[in-house]
């Protein structure tokens, strides 16, 4: 082997190694922002399904028969009001929670007891900072958690 041959070997050898070097550096990069990018769908799907919530509880609540309104005991109450002769759906199902991938969710209780709103029990913490009037006080949420969907009724 020629000196000229062994210097070529080794520059090809050092070539590969920035190869790889950059290649490790790209996908780096791209997994960060793929990662992202979910938790921003993530964090769509849950502002649709807490407010598909909200809605639900608030539609429950005013369509109460009678004088006194009330909150349902439980989110299963939802799927199926059962104080109307009728059948009254607020929802069609319990929505499964986007960011821990389970159908159980913080539930914001009133003084009786009954549910007044849900939460994500996910301790992650938020990407998006802005927010529409309805879900306003999200601004400055440490964790998903601290997102409440709650139904208050407006005063008359």
């Amino acid at each position: 082997m020629t000196a000229i041959q062994r210097s070529q070997g080794g520059f090809t050898y050092l070539a590969l190694l920035f190869m790889i070097a950059i290649m490790g550096a790209v996908s780096a990069v791209t997994g960060v922002l793929w990662s992202t990018s979910q938790q921003r769908a993530k964090e769509r799907q849950l502002l649709f399904i807490g407010n598909e919530f909200r809605k639900a509880i608030g539609d429950y609540y005013e369509r109460s028969p009678g004088a006194v309104k009330r909150y349902p005991a439980d989110l299963k109450a939802l799927l199926l009001d059962e104080r109307h002769v009728g059948t009254v759906r607020h929802l069609r199902r319990i929505y499964m929670d986007p960011m821990t991938l389970d159908q159980e969710w913080g539930l914001v209780r009133a003084l009786d007891g009954t549910v007044m709103g849900v939460y994500s029990t996910s301790s992650l913490s938020p990407i998006k900072k802005r927010f529409s009037e309805h879900n306003a006080g999200f601004e400055n949420a440490s964790a998903y958690s601290e997102w409440k969907f709650v139904y208050v009724p407006r005063e008359r």
